[in-house]
Order: structure tokens, then sequence, then C-alpha cells
């Protein structure tokens, strides 16, 4: 069997660009592109914690060290600069690889400078009354 799998994530970097006329991608600081393992051209996910949106698309190289997360083309109209996103790549694995399978977890600060990197989530606690 096979499983699709979170490959990795940069978690909640911020828009800096939303253009319009701009080819279709996702413009986004190399730096953070190798972080976490995503391949220019290859398909991402995003969803935007602001408006709920959730679209797929592929991303671009930005300039390194720059902070860029430009969303382009017609996705433009799904997110603007500002708004909060997650940006997730996925894999798909075989059973017996995913004994040692743990996703590449980005954490960047409002500037969309990494700040940490992780391997995998905290378990979620049931909210006390």
């Amino acid at each position: 069997m096979q499983r699709t799998m979170l490959k990795s994530k940069l978690h909640r970097v911020t828009v800096t660009h939303a253009e319009l006329g701009y080819e279709g991608s996702c413009a986004i600081d190399e730096q953070l592109l190798q972080a976490a393992d995503i391949h220019e051209y290859q398909q991402i996910d995003i969803y935007n914690v602001n408006n709920g949106e959730r679209f797929t698309t592929y991303a671009i190289r930005a300039e390194p060290g720059s902070g860029i997360i430009s969303v382009n083309g017609a996705a433009a109209r799904k997110a603007a600069p500002g708004d909060i996103l997650i940006i997730a790549s996925y894999a798909t694995y075989l059973e017996a690889e995913l004994t040692t399978f743990q996703p590449t977890l980005v954490y960047v600060d409002a500037t969309n400078r990494i700040q940490r990197r992780a391997q995998a989530i905290p378990i979620q606690l049931a909210k006390s009354a």
C-alpha cells in the first residue's frame, strides 16, 4: 500500500505580494524553498489562515533572503499582502517507508525569517472546561 503524507510545510508565512498579472504560481524566498525541500515548479497546496481559501499551485523561486511570498496569477485573488499562509507539499510513500518517515516543518517570524524547524507536530490536547 502507498500513502500520501505531508512531506513539508512552511508554517504561517506572510504574503508580501499578490501579482494578478504575473504568470500563475507562488514565488517563495529560495532559502525557504530549500529549508522545506520544495523544488521550483513542484506542486504545492496553500491554506490561507485569514480567509479560509485552500488552493493548489506550483512554487517558483524568489530572491534568496528576501522573505518574498508572492501569490501570482489567478491565485492572487485568493490571498492579499499581509495574509498568513501555510504552504504544504506532499509525497507518496510505501508503507515500509513510514517507519522512518518524518515531515520537514519550517516555522517563520512575521518577516518570513526561519525561527525553528521540527519533524513532528505536538499532539493536540483536549481543552479543559
